[in-house]
Parts: C-alpha cells; structure tokens; sequence
C-alpha cells in the first residue's frame, strides 16, 4: 500500500515535521504511533504502513524529505486560505470528510510534538524566490576574446608554452623527497630547452629566438605549472644566460650563450652573500688581479662572505656569474662579475670551490639552492664579464663609464630583467589562486533561504567582498606589467633609472599582492583549501619568497620612493622662481578646485564610477604625499640632521610615497587597456573591474583621503556601498573572467575547481 493514496495524503506534514531535522526520538515516535492508531477511520493494514513511516531504524531517504517539502510547498502557496496543520492535512487528502471532526486532535498533537503549526504554515508560504538564491553564473561576454587580449602579441608564444606543459612528461612530482624532486624539475627544463623556449631572449646567432616579450610570456605561463620549474628555468636562462649577455661582451657570448640556452652548460648566478643581501655594494668576495699570469684569484674572506642561496648551486651548476670587488695592485675598484667554473661536466666540485646545500625550505623545494665559498680559486683574465669595466694590456683598471657609481648601477641596471619575470611569475600564481577558489565557490553549496535550497557560497555578498576586489587587482596588476615589459624592451638610457624603479616597485606591488590574494582563496575555500590536492599550500609556499628574492620588497619600494623624490627635485632644479611661484600656485588651485564641497562631498552614481574622479584622486594622493615627504625630509637636514638619518626618520612615509606612485600608474594603464577594447559587452565588464579595482583601493585609503579633507564621511560611505554594488554585478561573470586565464586543467589540478 502506498502513501500516494488521498487519504493518506494527510500523514505528509507530520512524516517531514518529524524527520525533517534527521532526528525522530522516542517520545515523537511513541506520540504519533498512538495519533495513528487512534484514527478509527483507518484499517489495520493502513495503520500499519503509517507506522512502519516512523521506524526509528528505518528513516525515509532525503529524496523522500525533500518530495515532502516540495509537496507541502506546493500546496500551501497554492492555497492561501490553509492556516493550520488540520487544513493542510484536509487538502493534501482531497477533503476527506474523516478529516472534518478531528481539528482537536490534530491541536493536541502539535501541543504533545511542540510543534506550532501555524509557524509551519508560514515559513512555507514565504516566497524563497530570493535575489540571493537567484543569482547565477552567466557570462556577458565571450571569454575566448578575453584570453586574446590579454595575451596580446605574445598569443601564439603562450599557446605553445601551455601545450608542452599540458604534456604527460609534465605531471607533478607528488614525492617529498627533494632529490627525486629536484631531478624531475631539471628533466622538465631539458625538455623546455630542447623547445627553444631556454634562449628565446638570446640573440638569434648563437641559437636564441631574439624575443624578449616572449620569454617573458614564457615565464609567466610557466608559472601556472610548478613554481620551482620557473625559478629554476629563470636561474638558468634569465640570470645565468642573461647575466653571461648583459655584462659580457662577444668573446663571453661566442663562448657561452649557445651552451646555455641548450642546457649543456648549467649555471649559477652568485651574487647574494650571507652578510650582504640587497646590499650588494657591501660585498666581501674579492676577485685580485696577477697581471704576471693574467689571472684573477676569487677569494671568500670569511663565512659571512659564502655565496648563500644560490639556484643551481647545490647539484646541478657547472658554472656561476660570481659578483666580487676587483683588486688590482690592492686598490678596490668596486664590484664587477666574472665566469667561475664550479664543477666538471660529471658533477665533481672543483679545487678550491665549497658547496653547501641550503636543504629544505619553505617552498620551492626543487630548486638546488646552495652555497658556494671560493678558496684561492684562479681563473683566466678573460673571464671577466667586461662589458661596462675591464682590465687592458698593461693590467690597469678601465671602464667607458668614469663613475665607480654610475658604472655599478648601469651593470645592475642590465640585471632588471629579473624584476620583470618574478612579478610576471607572482601575477600567474595569483589568477591560479584565484580560478581555484572562485570556481569552487560557484559550485560550493552553504545554506539559504529558511525552507529553501542552499546557495553558492559567491552568492553572498561578503563572499564576493573576499575575493573579487583582489580578482579585480589582478586584472590591474596584469596591465600594468604589460607596460612595464614594454617600457623596458624599448628602453632609452635617458629613462632607465625610471624604468628601474617601476621594475623594482611593480616586483613589489604584484608580489605582496600575490601574497595576499592567495591567504584569502586558501581561506575562502575552507578546509579543502588546506588539503595539498587542491595547490592553494603549494602555490602559497612557493611564492613567499617572491617578498623577498630579486630584493627585499621593503627595501626595493624605499629605492621607488628615492626615485620620485629626485623627479621631484629635477622638475623644481629645472624651475626658475616664477616657475617655482606658478608651480605652488597651481597646486594650491587644483587643492581647493579638488576639495571643493560639491567634490567632496559628491555621492552621485555618475561621479562615484567615473574614470577621471578616479584618476584625479589618486594623481592628488601621489602628489600631496610626495611633496610632504619632501618636506618633512628638507625640514629635518634644515635642523641639523644628516641626510641618512633624515631617510631613516620618514622610511614609513617613503613607503607611501612610493604605494600611491604604483597604484597611480596601475590604474593609469588599466584605464588605457579598457579604453582600447572595441567589443562591446568585454568592454562592460572591464569597466566594472576597472572601476572595483579603484573604488576598492580609494576605500582601503579612506583614511588619507578623510584626513586630507579630500572626501567626507558621506563620500566614503556611499564608496563602500558602491563596491559592494559592483561585486554583486560582476559576480555573474566571475567565473568568466578566470576561465579567461586559460589555464590549462592539467596546471591547474585542483580537485575542487572541477565540481
């Protein structure tokens, strides 16, 4: 017999009121088994099927709760006039008159079960037609347009990389042993040399491709793959290769640059010291001059002066650019770098030279870093890398540049390659962060509406609040590194400390930002974002030290800063008093034009989303922390204190400084990306990133700006709200917007981004 008959109909209610919290006791069964049996106008045989409903060892399937709900739903927003328990059980039995005198039983029922039926009946006459419950994925534009534009001229390049890394050869080592590892990750950069992707920076007669662009889209896309895959192939091709071309000349070039770029010759880049880290001028190897035998002795004076955290030192480098000061006739003439051999081609180290392994690290566990210390360690004269200096015929000292420190920064000037990859690197790492944590949060179910189905957790606003400002950052930083390379490939001399700070700063700027990013998806995604399985630990492990390597973040935005205060310097040298008096007066115009009431206090949709509001607040941040920098710094040396310890006192305020100077160009090129884009509906939803990424760092500063004057409390607020807004509309296209990273699923691996 089955429950579907009319009159059995009415026992729906109470069947899903008693199990519905997955828990029937004893007494609700004991009270409904005598309800039951009480009811005269059933037979035996149907009593006994309605009691065999409330088996305690015997609980009804979800499916069958939730056809009860569904039912009882239906129902009771089809029949607005039911008010009661006794109601509904009348209806769902096609009005069986057995129903009709026992309204007061069904009253002491509800009293024995503690159950208010009227409540009941209201909770199921809500409307769970929510906005919230309604919110779906739906993408307004077409994500392969997407994927083009931003891989721009490097399209074809990046193809190719994600194909080869989308190979079988290339799926992840999982051993935690770090030989195994550390050999599996050479294997891989074999592999990516014998494509011709090692030495596509390198000139095209000794084999290279002669396409800085594309190695550096090379590196990124790598970086959706292992991390300690990149960071050896950078080591190898990017400072070894690149040190070997930029600082040598024909001779080293001939001898070297083919053997690099194949892998035949591995290398090292050594420069870092244990006592001297960002400060390379304060190194203490030394490398003396014997015009007699026209060689240079290389020389670690002591144990704080071993080459630490060197890649490619540990196992694999044959050879290494040693940075160390040239001694010739015990006069120090600064430091310069030159070819040192390490090992022989089985591996054996060489007279003289002792490596270390720096062992297990945090992360990137299969890259060989090492120490290397160098004990009277004689190499040939022409093993000088003697591009900018140079040792002639007769053993003196030479450079075509006469300043020891222009010359210094001119050759670490040609070294900022690396402050490109690396933050090219970090920004693959965060989309990859990103893709697994938004695409598992569309498909992650967490609660609901009372009585209705349970929703996307990126449905709730405070979800999206977590991670679609840093997706829009991204799309930010994503652009502002495409200058960047831009800049530097096509480079004058005239810009290059320029160029140099923003290298050094958008290193910066995209690292922490990686840093970040990926704390909040390993958050936004629970307990399954601590599980190894799903990559947030690896991805999170192996980027730290991006902070930290290609120079300390602290330390490379306080050169950012320096930088902008000689800007600012020149512009007012270059002045004479009337440009000076013009120069205080128009800013002290554009101050009162920009702080006007009206501006700042300007709420409307029209003014909160537009470009050059947005423009205009942070050129005004940049410039006012600027100039009180200057200030504060000329007001301290004009007291008496020395210059150095003046930069000591405001180092927070250059950290400033230079923080609005990078947010400033960040949006500045994404405004210029988004404005170049023809479609339509791509165009839209650019925009609402564009505008989040501003909006979002204006309320992060709101500080500054409420401090300044420069917005009311009424303004921020009326921000807040709109950034919420713009979560809400670009929530749709979330998970458009990262599948328009295009990375491959191999790479990507995550159980949880596959739902």
């Amino acid at each position: 017999m089955s429950l579907d008959k009319a009159k059995l109909q009415a026992f729906i209610p109470l069947f899903y009121l008693v199990w519905s919290d997955d828990l029937l006791t004893q007494k609700e069964f004991q009270t409904l088994q005598q309800f039951i049996n009480s009811q005269t106008w059933l037979t035996q045989k149907e009593q006994k099927e309605l009691t065999a409903k409330i088996d305690i060892f015997n609980p009804p399937s979800r499916e069958d709760i939730n056809t009860w709900y569904i039912t009882l739903q239906n129902t009771i927003q089809q029949n607005p006039s039911i008010k009661s328990l006794h109601d509904l059980a009348t209806v769902l039995s096609n009005h069986n008159k057995n129903l009709k005198g026992i309204a007061t039983q069904f009253t002491k029922l509800e009293n024995d079960l503690g159950i208010l039926g009227e409540e009941v009946i209201s909770e199921f006459k809500t409307n769970k037609n929510t906005l919230t419950s309604n919110l779906k994925t739906n993408s307004t534009f077409e994500v392969n347009k997407l994927t083009s534009f931003l891989d721009g001229a490097q399209e074809p390049i990046i193809n190719k990389v994600k194909e080869v890394i989308s190979r079988k050869e290339f799926a992840y080592e999982t051993s935690t042993d770090i030989n195994i590892y550390r050999e599996k990750v050479y294997e891989w950069c074999k592999i990516l040399a014998k494509e011709n992707l090692g030495n596509m920076a390198y000139p095209k007669k000794y084999g290279g491709g002669e396409n800085m662009a594309d190695y550096f889209a090379i590196m990124e896309t790598l970086s959706y793959h292992d991390l300690s895959l990149v960071i050896k192939f950078g080591v190898q091709f990017g400072l070894w290769g690149m040190s070997v071309y930029s600082l040598g000349t024909a001779k080293h070039h001939q001898k070297y640059l083919q053997d690099i770029g194949s892998l035949k010759l591995p290398g090292c880049f050594a420069m870092t010291e244990t006592h001297h880290g960002s400060n390379v001028k304060g190194l203490e190897t030394s490398a003396t001059y014997n015009h007699k035998t026209k060689t240079f002795t290389i020389q670690t004076p002591n144990k704080n002066a071993q080459k630490e955290y060197i890649g490619n030192a540990a196992v694999h480098g044959q050879m290494a650019t040693v940075f160390a000061k040239l001694i010739i006739d015990n006069h120090d003439y600064g430091v310069n770098a030159f070819v040192v051999p390490i090992r022989d081609q089985e591996g054996n180290t060489l007279k003289g030279i002792t490596i270390g392994d720096c062992g297990h690290k945090m992360g990137l566990n299969g890259v060989d870093n090492g120490t290397i210390s160098f004990d009277n360690v004689e190499i040939p004269k022409e093993n000088m890398l003697d591009r900018f200096a140079s040792v002639n015929e007769k053993g003196e000292f030479e450079s075509p540049i006469p300043s020891d420190n222009r010359r210094f920064f001119t050759m670490l000037g040609t070294l900022v390659g690396g402050r490109i990859g690396i933050p090219r690197s970090a920004l693959a790492a965060a989309k990859s962060g990103l893709t697994i944590a938004i695409k598992y949060a569309d498909q992650r179910r967490q609660f609901g509406p009372e009585g209705g189905s349970e929703i996307p957790i990126l449905n709730y606003r405070i979800h999206q609040r977590r991670l679609l400002p840093h997706l829009a950052k991204t799309y930010a930083i994503h652009f502002a590194l495409q200058y960047l390379t831009n800049r530097f490939i096509n480079r004058t001399e005239e810009e290059m400390q320029e160029i140099e700070a923003l290298a050094a700063g958008m290193k910066s700027y995209s690292t922490w930002n990686t840093t970040t990013v990926l704390q909040e998806c390993r958050e936004a995604c629970g307990g399954k974002g601590y599980l190894s399985e799903n990559r947030i630990d690896a991805l999170k492990n192996d980027t730290d030290v991006y902070t930290t390597f290609e120079g300390d973040n602290t330390v490379l935005m306080q050169l950012v800063a320096k930088n902008r205060l000689s800007e600012f310097r020149k512009a007012f040298g270059e002045m004479g008093s009337m440009g000076m008096i013009n120069y205080v007066f128009e800013s002290a115009k554009t101050a009162v034009s920009q702080k006007n009431p009206i501006a700042t206090r300007n709420t409307s949709e029209e003014h909160l989303l537009n470009n050059e509001f947005h423009l205009q607040a942070f050129q005004y941040r940049e410039k006012s922390i600027l100039e009180s920098a200057a200030k504060r710094i000329k007001k301290l040396i004009d007291n008496g204190l020395e210059p150095y310890d003046a930069f000591n006192v405001v180092q927070h305020h250059m950290i400033e400084v230079a923080q609005a100077y990078l947010e400033r160009v960040t949006l500045e090129q994404f405004q210029k990306a988004t404005a170049s884009v023809e479609d339509e509906a791509l165009k839209n939803t650019l925009t609402k990133l564009l505008q989040l990424y501003a909006l979002h760092q204006i309320e992060k500063n709101k500080a500054w700006y409420l401090e300044d004057g420069y917005m009311e409390p009424v303004k921020t607020k009326a921000i807040r709200k709109t950034v919420n807004q713009l979560c809400w509309e670009i929530r749709p296209d979330a998970v458009a917007l990262v599948d328009a990273f295009a990375i491959p699923d191999s790479c990507l691996a995550a159980p949880i981004a596959f739902q």
